[in-house]
């Protein structure tokens, strides 16, 4: 007899487990492994679709272990917030440009120095350049203009930024400097907020938040997904 196909939730517990076994001695200044990469990209493959299938979602969800389940629905709810700020269909936006990411240890660097001068908790800064622009992978503008990897419009940079708005290190600073002028650290909500007036992106940026914050490879969780693209075939990297 053939043996049944495993459970979403069976595939999910076994990509988290070979997520972070491929890291084990990994050096975050050096790229990620691909055993890494692979094991993200099937969590994320099966949390679009479990997005889309409120009934599967319960059901997966009430199977997995406390600590998944946490970081699954997170990510869920995410993804429903992000695509809730999604331009209308038929909206015309510019093409699609794609490079790298700097090196983990490099942008978590980068994150603490901000932190330091400001006092944004650096996770903030983490999440919030990864839903803006996947921690720079994104290189074009968005659809309404803003620009750089933590998409500054051109006005707010000329307030808050020093040097190219498409500096990573810059354009992190000016991202604290300007949560802390709309209220960071006292009132993280609010300062996010202002950084994009939408409760779906606070709600999202929280949450990422909080997955960074409880997990020791969190970011690095985030840092290994990659740019999905629905094809005719199934989901396929954009990067």
């Amino acid at each position: 007899m053939l043996a049944a196909p495993p459970t979403f939730a069976t595939q999910l517990i076994r990509a988290d487990a070979a997520f972070r076994t491929s890291l084990r001695g990994w050096d975050s200044r050096t790229p990620l492994p691909a055993a890494a990469e692979g094991a993200t990209a099937r969590q994320q493959v099966i949390e679009l679709r479990l997005a889309g299938n409120a009934r599967l979602y319960r059901v997966t969800l009430g199977s997995l272990p406390q600590r998944l389940r946490r970081d699954v629905a997170d990510d869920v709810a995410s993804l429903h917030d992000l695509n809730a700020l999604a331009p209308a269909k038929g909206t015309k936006g510019p093409k699609t440009r794609l490079g790298p990411a700097l090196p983990l240890a490099t942008l978590r660097r980068y994150y603490l120095e901000a932190q330091r001068r400001s006092g944004i908790p650096w996770q903030y800064l983490a999440a919030i350049n990864y839903v803006e622009t996947h921690f720079g992978r994104l290189r074009q503008a968005s659809w309404v203009g803003a620009q750089g990897p933590m998409q500054f419009m051109p006005s707010t940079w000329a307030a808050y930024g020093r040097g190219s708005v498409r500096d990573p290190h810059a354009a992190i600073l000016a991202a604290a400097r300007y949560l802390r002028a709309a209220g960071g650290p006292r009132d993280m909500r609010t300062a996010v907020w202002h950084y994009n007036p939408s409760s779906s992106y606070v709600d999202a940026v929280a949450r990422y938040v909080a997955r960074i914050r409880r997990r020791r490879l969190g970011l690095a969780s985030l840092y290994a997904r990659r740019l999905l693209v629905r094809g005719a075939h199934g989901w396929h990297r954009l990067d």
